[in-house]
């Protein structure tokens, strides 16, 4: 059987930071399905489009800020608690970058560092 989305180590959201939101949109759209999901006005940030294709997956795009040099994939892994997983990250050698912030889904998350220097996110349940 199919593994829920919100399981422990799994990708839980995606997120696409590029340079023009709507062709990106229109382009996934067109490869896999994706569907609107709805869209949040970040102020000075811009749009962000949330997409689903299907209950068990979801992901959100948004143009790039500049501190971001190219278009790139973030994944987000869920984990059972965000300052606990703030806390192993840290204690294993890698960086918090960004939060924990709370997201608009009432989840928190944490935008993260290795020890080489890929980057990589973290999704939790509400506190």
């Amino acid at each position: 059987p199919p593994v829920p989305a919100t399981t422990p180590g799994h990708v839980g959201w995606h997120e696409l930071y590029t340079s023009d939101w709507k062709a990106a949109f229109d382009f996934y759209s067109s490869q896999f399905g994706w569907e609107s999901a709805g869209q949040f006005d970040m102020g000075e940030m811009g749009i962000y489009q949330t997409f689903g294709a299907g209950p068990e997956s979801g992901g959100g795009m948004m143009n790039k800020p500049p501190q971001i040099p190219v278009p790139v994939w973030q994944f987000y892994f869920n984990v059972d608690a965000i300052d606990a997983a703030a806390k192993r990250v840290t204690d294993n050698g890698g960086k918090v970058l960004m939060g924990p912030m709370e997201v608009p889904s009432a989840q928190w998350i944490i935008q993260c560092q290795d020890p080489q220097g890929a980057h990589f996110a973290l999704l939790a349940p509400g506190r």
